[in-house]
């Protein structure tokens, strides 16, 4: 008499696990809208506003300082509010961060909103990673990254289509601060789901939590080397996306707009080498799938590197995002298995923080050797982060799998 009943609660648990990951699913798609809208939009308010080109960076800095703060500090404001409750107001911060920018009339105005959308995000991207590496599949940590590249591509496209029209970039940033909202809603209406569907598991792990200090974590073998990946495949990364367009259009000589399609390959590289990651999970472990990945990259850089016609310079990109797109979700994957899950949220805090140390910078390194110089640096650039991330990886497996 009890096996029924207690097969429904089996399945009761299995259904709500999966509702939860539908909601986990929906809250990456909002950390992605907020990362690609500036940039898109920048073109627009630079003019508006009569600043020059390079003033993004007080905004997009201010963005990633917030997002450091928040990644290491999020293990102590986790374990006190839970992730549930940190999702829901960090996702209704960056919410409102965005309707502030659409009522923005200056620079200044952009980037005290700057502070709340960096805080909020770094606060969602660490406590979600976390969540779905303890509780979840290496296929499900891959997918959670595949939702945030919806996010990142929805964004531009809503601004497209409302730019040149009477409320214009700001019509944008108010569509966003919509779809924001309403995923804000959706966080706060499915709060008791998180317990119910991990139950005891949710509650007590989260309050057993280690919250440990940055010096405590840098003492811990193998960190400062993840770190590193981190670091490195951020750099690949951002650096692709953000001049990608200008070493096509200034170093290869390729028509701007054909560029725009051959940075939309890398994108669509990236996607897909998520999804593939995400079924090759029930195959292979993380490690093997970061394997397949950079010998994936290698193969992009040497046709990157190499004076080929320009139909092989769109497949080297497409294959570089292919490559470089599994490796963030997979190293996340690992920090429990690393570290141990008593501490895994305090180190990816700390990771988190690292790869925004990576997106702020090398693309920026970038653009300074690119102006000082030639944008023919740009391959090799991307080249020499490969280099360091291969030898940081041979070096962390050695330490973290004895």
């Amino acid at each position: 008499m009890t096996w029924p009943y207690e097969k429904m609660i089996y399945i009761g648990k299995d259904l709500m696990a999966t509702t939860l990951l539908t909601v986990i699913y929906i809250a990456f798609i909002g950390l992605g809208i907020p990362d690609s809208l500036f940039g898109t939009a920048w073109p627009a308010i630079y003019t508006e506003f009569g600043l020059p080109i390079s003033f993004a960076s007080f905004v997009t800095v201010t963005i990633s300082c917030g997002t450091i703060i928040s990644s290491i500090v999020s293990a102590k404001v986790i374990r006190k509010f839970g992730t549930n409750n940190v999702s829901a107001f960090s996702t209704a911060m960056t919410a409102m961060a965005l309707l502030g920018f659409s009522c923005s009339g200056s620079l200044a105005v952009m980037c005290l909103f700057a502070i709340p959308l960096g805080l909020g995000a770094g606060a969602i991207d660490t406590a979600l990673n976390n969540y779905v590496a303890l509780h979840y599949s290496a296929t499900h940590m891959s997918f959670l990254h595949c939702f945030y590249g919806i996010g990142v591509s929805v964004s531009p496209y809503v601004l497209s289509l409302v730019i040149s029209g009477k409320y214009g970039w700001r019509g944008g940033y108010k569509i966003a601060f919509g779809i924001q909202l309403v995923i804000t809603l959706v966080l706060l209406f499915t709060l008791s789901i998180w317990s119910r569907a991990h139950g005891s598991e949710h509650i007590s792990g989260e309050k057993e939590m280690k919250v440990l200090t940055v010096r405590e974590i840098i003492r811990i073998p193998g960190v400062k080397l993840m770190w590193c990946l981190f670091i490195t495949s951020c750099a690949v990364e951002c650096t692709c996306g953000g001049w990608g367009s200008t070493y096509l259009v200034e170093y290869r000589h390729i028509l701007p707009e054909q560029a725009a399609k051959i940075v939309m390959y890398y994108y669509i590289g990236m996607a897909l080498g998520r999804f593939l990651s995400g079924v090759m999970a029930a195959r292979l472990d993380s490690w093997q799938i970061i394997t397949v990945g950079q010998c994936i990259l290698g193969v992009a850089f040497v046709l990157l590197l190499l004076p080929l016609p320009a139909i092989l310079s769109a497949v080297g990109f497409f294959m570089v995002g292919l490559g470089n797109g599994p490796l963030f979700p997979n190293f996340n994957y690992l920090t429990p298995r690393n570290f141990g899950e008593d501490v895994s949220q305090s180190v990816i805090g700390t990771q988190m923080a690292a790869s925004y140390v990576g997106i702020m910078i090398a693309p920026a390194v970038c653009g300074i050797l690119g102006q000082n110089a030639s944008m023919g640096i740009f391959p090799v650039y991307l080249f020499v982060f490969y280099c360091i991330m291969l030898i940081a990886t041979n070096r962390a497996k050695k330490v973290l799998e004895r």
